[in-house]
């Protein structure tokens, strides 16, 4: 454990007692968040990030060393382990160096290896491979009752037995491997009778480029097209670069040896090495691609989870169509149904101004606030109707991205919600409460529904998950949660609960009313001092007897905020209300063994805004007006939009015509970007400039340069 403590610090660059204490509250049973915010001086002040990081290389290692022992134990029971063998298995340092060592000792079906073997060739495969001074004596191992009928047929076997001792040797591996990784070209051809079907992959019919240097998301591209057989890729160096190599290192001589070693070398590597090593690299490029897409799709989750929310205000959201009409719902500051009905705004005009008058009703009925109008199909058309209307108590107009609400809406949690409801009505529920709160509301989704990744369903599924969900927690415990509000999947990310604690809280909530304190929560079925530990401080109970409840302020740090309010000669809630006294306190002063000036800070910062939204504030937006479709779109124009997808190659914006339009990287800026990620983000806001629209293809092109 050490030894890979001291490796995870290396990687890190930190300090190997920061590996060592962070491991520590793992197997404790901390949670990221938790270890992060409330155990700052244990572990240095890690972020959460580097904590994270920490927990996935403990984890990596641990079944780096399940192989080691299994191989090991392979090894003893067929009674193969030697001493050097042992000591290098146990040095190895990573997957790959661990199965080189084992290769030749692996278990394996009959090769032309073993086949010569059991012909007795393996000593003339010595004798050549010594590649001394002694003549080759090939017709000593010629014998027709092994099927050895030539002297050909002897040397022929013996080069089978030395080209599988070449692709096993470790050495010659690593070697080898660096040249592929190094030198490797990615050539990609069309297949020929799938040319016209697999049209989308045209880019790459006859495409060539350095491996090394190919971005991930083209490798992804080029994959998909050889999985739908559009497509086929070769990754390999130049074959003389490769074999070059081999030669070098094997033939010692110019004699009959060194001729029969040299062919055997260029066996070994057609069939053996280059084959081997070829998947070797796909799965390395693959890995690399998946570890960039997944991080980009993880970024953009997190931007959109943590989107300003509109607040409690009173929403009319509409969830639009042209044949079925838009399906309308009223819901109170909280997200509760109130009122739903169907409208008919782009029907005749008979039904339009029915529609009118029904929306203009409903928003005098319930004090409508805002209008949140889904921006799918006739999404465009019926914003312009609402905005045409005289609506009473002037509610904000806005678009919501209704990625995935066809989803939520069929999915089992819709349906334990609005059991007496049909899709189309929990669909527009779902618009509506995404603009009072994007994160309560999408934390029912699954994240790859919400439709900001690449690639998504290319890539590692376990490891996208894992990584998903990461995020999700890392926003959920970022924002806190009103434990007397909250749903019970929003529950189920906060730091020690999970969906059996989440469901046991809701159930105690309906059956004994809001929860009055924190300490109430231990009264929770199953809800131990474990999970409270880990959950309180991102739990919040406004209006609680005892004010820190409502704040990220952990239990655990009660007695240090009171015995603050007690030097200052006032209340708890006179610390958090009025700066005078704040500005009283010398946190030094409370400094002890087991908290430091961090915990401190975050103390004192909690205090002056309580509870605080680490969320942007919420600001409206609205797209041209008369600009609704792809046909209404001509080159220099410049028009509002926002960021639904950021790429490794450039951002996609919404810009109000049904069809997302891309920024390219060239385009992000007026000066070199790198990584589009450093300059835009989901959700974002834009002005851009209209390039190119090529409508038969549905493609737009947009710039923010000399925007």
């Amino acid at each position: 454990m050490e030894q890979h403590q001291k490796a995870i610090a290396r990687e890190l660059n930190v300090r190997i007692e920061q590996v060592a204490a962070t491991a520590t509250l793992f197997a404790a049973g901390a949670t990221v968040p938790f270890i992060a915010r409330y155990r700052k001086e244990v572990t240095g002040s890690l972020d959460e990030t580097q904590i994270t990081a920490i927990r996935d290389r403990l984890a990596q290692l641990a079944e780096l060393d399940k192989r080691r022992e299994a191989i090991l134990s392979s090894l003893t029971e067929r009674e193969l382990l030697s001493k050097e063998l042992s000591t290098a298995i146990q040095a190895a340092t990573n997957l790959t160096a661990l199965e080189d060592l084992y290769l030749p000792h692996r278990p394996k079906r009959r090769t032309r290896s073993s086949i010569a073997k059991e012909k007795g060739l393996e000593a003339l495969a010595r004798a050549i491979f010594a590649q001394d001074s002694r003549p080759l004596r090939p017709h000593d191992f010629v014998n027709p009752a092994k099927e050895v009928q030539n002297t050909d047929e002897a040397l022929a076997g013996a080069r089978d037995i030395m080209a599988e001792w070449i692709s096993e040797d470790p050495a010659t591996r690593a070697r080898l491997r660096r040249v592929f990784a190094n030198q490797a070209l990615i050539i990609s051809s069309v297949v020929k009778k799938n040319k016209e079907a697999g049209i989308k992959f045209r880019d790459y019919f006859d495409w060539q480029e350095a491996a090394a240097r190919t971005p991930g998301h083209r490798f992804l591209a080029m994959l998909r097209g050889e999985n739908e057989k559009v497509l086929t890729l070769s990754l390999r160096p130049p074959e003389d670069a490769a074999l070059g190599l081999l030669r070098q290192h094997y033939v010692k001589s110019s004699n009959e040896s060194g001729r029969q070693i040299a062919l055997a070398i260029d066996d070994s590597y057609k069939r053996l090495l280059a084959p081997s090593l070829e998947n070797e690299l796909r799965t390395t490029l693959k890995e690399r691609a998946d570890t960039e897409a997944i991080q980009v799709f993880a970024e953009n989750l997190r931007q959109l989870l943590l989107a300003p929310p509109m607040g409690q205000k009173r929403v009319l959201a509409l969830d639009p169509g042209f044949r079925t009409g838009a399906k309308l719902v009223c819901l109170d500051g909280q997200g509760k149904l109130l009122h739903f009905t169907t409208i008919y705004p782009t029907h005749s005009e008979k039904k339009s101004q029915e529609a009118g008058q029904v929306i203009i009703e409903l928003g005098e009925r319930f004090k409508i606030e805002a209008i949140a109008i889904g921006n799918g199909t006739a999404g465009r058309e019926t914003e312009t109707f609402v905005r045409e209307l005289s609506l009473p108590h002037d509610p904000l107009i806005t678009m919501v991205d209704e990625s995935g609400a066809s989803i939520y809406s069929a999915s089992e949690t819709a349906r334990a919600e609005f059991p007496d409801h049909d899709l189309t009505v929990r669909g527009a529920v779902s618009i509506g409460r995404r603009l009072q709160d994007p994160l309560a509301e999408l934390v029912k989704l699954d994240p790859k529904a919400i439709g900001v990744g690449q690639y998504q369903h290319d890539v590692n599924q376990s490891a996208l998950k894992k990584s998903l969900e990461d995020v999700v927690i890392s926003c959920v415990n970022s924002v806190g949660v009103e434990v007397n509000s909250a749903s019970m999947e929003l529950l189920t990310f906060v730091s020690g609960l999970g969906p059996v604690l989440a469901k046991n809280i809701i159930a105690f909530r309906d059956e004994h009313g809001p929860f009055s304190s924190r300490r109430q929560l231990l009264k929770v079925p199953r809800l131990g001092a474990k999970a409270f530990e880990q959950g309180a401080g991102f739990l919040r109970i406004r209006g609680a007897q005892n004010p820190l409840d409502g704040s990220a302020v952990h239990p655990e740090q009660y007695a240090i905020v009171e015995q603050m309010a007690k030097d200052c000669g006032c209340r708890v809630v006179d610390l958090m209300e009025q700066e005078e006294f704040r500005k009283k306190i010398d946190v030094s002063r409370y400094v002890t063994d087991a908290v430091g000036l961090p915990t401190l800070v975050d103390i004192m910062a909690e205090l002056a805004k309580p509870g605080r939204d680490p969320r942007a504030s919420f600001a409206l937006f609205a797209f041209a007006a008369g600009v609704n479709s792809i046909d209404d779109l001509e080159p220099g124009m410049r028009l509002p939009g926002i960021v639904t997808n950021v790429t490794k190659f450039g951002a996609f914006v919404d810009i109000g015509v049904h069809q997302d339009g891309l920024i390219h990287i060239s385009q992000l800026a007026d000066r070199f970007v790198k990584d589009p990620a450093e300059v835009i983000q989901v959700r974002q806001q834009v002005t851009v400039r209209l390039l190119e629209v090529d409508r038969q293809r549905k493609r737009i092109a947009l710039s923010l340069r000399d925007v």
